[in-house]
């Protein structure tokens, strides 16, 4: 599986970067004992180094913010991937429980604050693409109750017949991970300005603790491609 780039988003976001690793052969659980451990330590780490009146100050979640802006969305409004999950477990909530590989990845954005995408790969057709969406494009994403209509300035991810992400802001329904996917797609949501290796060290750990706790072989894919 390789990741396109349009020349229209190559052009206006020089240097974005969405990393992609395939895992095959994964056995998903809704729990497990030993990633609920883990999760609870990395909590834990957390919320000691970090409060949630200094996420503002955040180099890498202000290049998020920035780019949501930029692409229409505000940032206030709809929180990024991985500002909504620190806000969440600085405010001594829980990370949501969801499956393990899902989990998984969840954790990762924690860790990195980095935002990560997933996908299951039966659901995908031929190769993905990050351009913008076209106006009057609909999208249903994961939990909501009606598909929306796009404006046009949205930056999206698409295979050759639909829509599967808003980027790097929210993942389709019909190509979500469930407990009957057994090939997944990971996308590590990188933006101009975020450092490469803070992107590879997402990458490391997807492939380290998916494996750990869901089984699965990790397949190395293509970078991104460029226009």
């Amino acid at each position: 599986m390789e990741l396109g780039i349009s020349s229209e988003v190559g052009t206006k976001f020089p240097g974005v970067e969405a990393p992609l690793v395939e895992i095959r052969d994964v056995k998903i659980q809704l729990t497990n004992k030993k990633l609920e451990e883990l999760k609870d330590r990395i909590v834990q780490e957390v919320r000691k180094k970090l409060n949630i009146e200094d996420l503002g100050k955040n180099p890498v979640l202000r290049l998020y913010r920035n780019f949501f802006w930029r692409v229409g969305i505000d940032p206030t409004k709809k929180r990024p991937a991985n500002e909504a999950l620190l806000r969440r477990v600085l405010r001594g909530n829980p990370l949501p429980r969801v499956n393990t590989l899902v989990d998984c990845y969840n954790l990762v954005s924690l860790q990195s604050c980095v935002p990560i995408a997933a996908f299951d790969l039966e659901t995908l057709c031929g190769g993905l693409t990050l351009r913008f969406a076209r106006e009057g494009e609909t999208f249903l994403g994961i939990g909501m109750e009606k598909p929306v209509q796009l404006k046009g300035c949205e930056l999206v991810v698409a295979d050759e017949e639909k829509l599967v992400a808003i980027y790097p802001y929210r993942d389709a329904e019909e190509t979500k991970v469930t407990t009957k996917t057994r090939d997944v797609l990971i996308m590590v949501c990188g933006v101009p300005g975020v450092d490469k290796k803070l992107l590879g060290y997402a990458k490391k750990l997807c492939v380290e603790w998916i494996p750990s706790f869901c089984g699965g072989t990790p397949v190395e894919t293509p970078s991104s491609i460029q226009p």
